[in-house]
């Protein structure tokens, strides 16, 4: 299937015009469809402009061309477009899921994830999922009539269940919700707007999760070598991208590193979308799905990877994981930064007024739980700098994350 071409809406494809609605209804855009709508209230959002200084991988001041969870995400989007157009989507519904994906990841990435779960340990913890469901409808606080974003019923749905099922039909929760439940945030959001976290979501979802992660596999890959944390030919060891390494050199002989990374980075996502746009055309024939709801209620998901690149794909994380996430330069600057993250909590938690005012007012008068979360909030919701100058604010010594 050529990718470039765009393909006739699928039958299976979520159609705005048939849209289950948003919590609080409102008047049709006459220019926009719903799921257009939705992507211009999430780039025009206070926490989608908050992505330009927060961790991808890399803190904020250490170079100007490491990835950002900002630029990550106009990747992840530019990606799911283009499984879409390829697979017969709705392109606006797949990007407005990719722009509002990580909307809820607090400052220094994993690492500011992981603190802010272990303070809220008594309280539920922590999900950055769960916390992108309460940006999107609670935090951002922009319009007269509602609280949110009051986006689709779709999207909604696409930011919870991107992964998949969170519940069985019965309720019980699934994977890595067996442990600790469902998050009180998501439990408390379906009392009002049943999102059926028993089901799959929409394709939508589904591509623009695979298209999370052929950015993560691809610009990891090309930050990573950037900082020297590994070598060309290490990578080269990998198979899938060595067996492309090869091709290019062989290809070009001469062609100088700079260039040969761009090529390779260019080649791996074509090469991954290609096969998720073949084995998700595969499932959808087999299923033969006649609705988007026959997607939802598939037993099994219909958009990933072949097995031969699921197990190639599992490679390049393995590689990552080792040779990037837990090299000892990131996972020092990382545990600094998790630290700067567990200290603001307990100071806030210490002190309700050094947080500033809209924050403090009537922080007294919550229960321990409730103040807990609040001080969650705001900190989920700084950028990286504003971490650190808060932290500058309030402690003697403040380390320098680099």
């Amino acid at each position: 299937m050529a990718i470039e071409a765009a393909t006739p809406r699928a039958r299976y494809a979520c159609d705005p015009g048939q849209s289950r609605g948003r919590l609080y209804p409102e008047p049709a855009s006459k220019g926009r469809s719903a799921f257009r709508r939705d992507c211009d209230r999430i780039i025009h959002s206070t926490a989608f402009r908050r992505l330009k200084h927060k961790t991808q991988v890399f803190v904020f001041d250490e170079g100007d061309h490491y990835r950002t969870r900002l630029t990550h995400t106009l990747e992840v989007a530019q990606i799911a477009r283009a499984l879409a157009r390829a697979l017969g989507l709705d392109e606006d519904l797949a990007e407005a899921l990719a722009l509002a994906h990580d909307l809820g990841h607090p400052p220094f990435g994993h690492a500011g994830e992981r603190a802010l779960d272990e303070c809220l340990a008594a309280f539920g913890g922590f999900d950055h999922n769960a916390q992108t469901l309460r940006v999107v409808t609670a935090l951002e606080r922009r319009y007269p009539a509602f609280d949110g974003l009051n986006l689709t019923w779709e999207t909604l749905e696409g930011l919870v269940k991107h992964n998949g099922p969170l519940t069985d039909r019965d309720g019980a929760p699934l994977d890595r919700y067996r442990a600790h439940g469902i998050p009180e945030t998501i439990l408390r959001y379906i009392q009002m707007q049943d999102l059926q976290l028993w089901s799959f979501p929409g394709a939508e979802a589904q591509v623009a999760a695979l298209a999370d992660d052929i950015a993560y596999d691809a610009h990891d890959i090309d930050d990573g070598l950037r900082a020297d944390l590994f070598r060309l030919d290490e990578l080269a060891a990998v198979a899938l991208p060595g067996r492309i390494i090869r091709d290019i050199r062989a290809a070009y002989p001469a062609l100088d590193a700079a260039r040969l990374v761009h090529e390779f980075v260019r080649r791996l996502i074509g090469l991954l979308i290609e096969d998720v746009v073949a084995e998700t055309g595969r499932r959808l024939a087999a299923l033969a799905p006649h609705s988007a709801d026959d997607v939802r209620h598939a037993p099994s998901g219909v958009s990933g990877f072949s097995p031969a690149i699921a197990e190639a794909d599992g490679a390049i994380k393995d590689f990552l994981e080792t040779r990037m996430y837990r090299h000892a330069r990131v996972m020092r600057v990382m545990d600094d930064a998790a630290q700067v993250v567990r200290e603001l909590f307990a100071r806030y938690s210490q002190r309700a007024g050094a947080l500033p005012a809209e924050w403090s007012e009537g922080l007294a008068d919550t229960d321990e739980g409730g103040r807990a979360r609040r001080i969650a909030d705001f900190i989920a919701g700084m950028t990286d700098r504003y971490a650190l100058a808060e932290h500058a604010r309030l402690f003697d010594s403040t380390p320098e994350l680099r």
